[in-house]
């Protein structure tokens, strides 16, 4: 029966974090706090992610092209790879294993603990204080984190072209900029915005939702970052048909 209505449960909690009276000056502090936390922080496991998808992307790429068609499409595989899948599904994979899992921790021993029954009690409403800042800053910065990563392997990629792959910074570049298109950009932004939504949601969901004891809270973790990656992939699938349906 949980089952059926997970879902609708699902809904109802994100209008409940969302769309509420906002109060900017109570919401700004926390949701900077929480910028930092799981924007600012997460970037040198960017940076490193993005170094070896640059590095994979461009071998790959290189060796399943050369020789059939001119040099340049490994500037062009490399970037709309990166552009429109890679980067974008990579960095929410690697966000919510670091985020929807210590949100949905440290949520759940709040609940736990009986510490949002003691907001509730106080009078401040615990899904503007506590899901409404994470949640937005999640979807705010998991697009910010995207673009990194693209410029960084796409960099990385340019680099071991050079250097190793016999193509000239040159002709990288050139099937780069000849075969940018702007609907690449900005259709992976757009799955970032809802991958990051989805993140936020789920950690702060299953964290709230946590009962019993620490295994109960153990166990709302691994939920959080299962139905994150689930989310992830099928909305992943739908935005494609969206955007990149030829």
């Amino acid at each position: 029966m949980k089952f059926v209505t997970a879902p609708g449960r699902y809904v109802l909690f994100l209008a409940k974090s969302i769309f509420i009276p906002w109060d900017i000056r109570r919401t700004w502090p926390r949701l900077v706090e929480q910028l930092y936390i799981h924007g600012v922080s997460a970037f040198p496991v960017i940076l490193l992610a993005s170094v070896f998808v640059g590095l994979t992307t461009a071998v790959q790429t290189s060796y399943q092209l050369m020789g059939i068609v001119p040099k340049y499409f490994v500037g062009m595989g490399v970037s709309r790879m990166v552009l429109i899948e890679l980067a974008p599904v990579f960095t929410a994979f690697l966000v919510a294993g670091r985020s929807a899992s210590s949100m949905s921790a440290e949520l759940g021993a709040m609940r736990v603990s009986e510490q949002i029954d003691a907001l509730t009690v106080m009078g401040v409403n615990p899904y503007r204080y506590l899901c409404l800042p994470r949640i937005a800053a999640l979807t705010l910065s998991v697009p910010l984190l995207v673009v990194v990563m693209e410029v960084c392997a796409i960099a990385v990629a340019l680099l071991i072209s050079t250097l190793a792959l016999e193509v000239s910074a040159y002709t990288f570049l050139y099937g780069v900029t000849h075969f940018f298109v702007p609907k690449d950009f900005f259709g992976g932004l757009a799955k970032a915005v809802l991958f990051g939504l989805f993140i936020g949601t789920n950690g702060c969901y299953f964290g709230f939702g946590a009962e019993g004891g620490a295994k109960q809270v153990g166990r709302a973790t691994t939920q959080a970052v299962v139905a994150s990656a689930g989310m992830i992939l099928g909305a992943n699938f739908l935005m494609a048909l969206i955007f990149f349906r030829s």
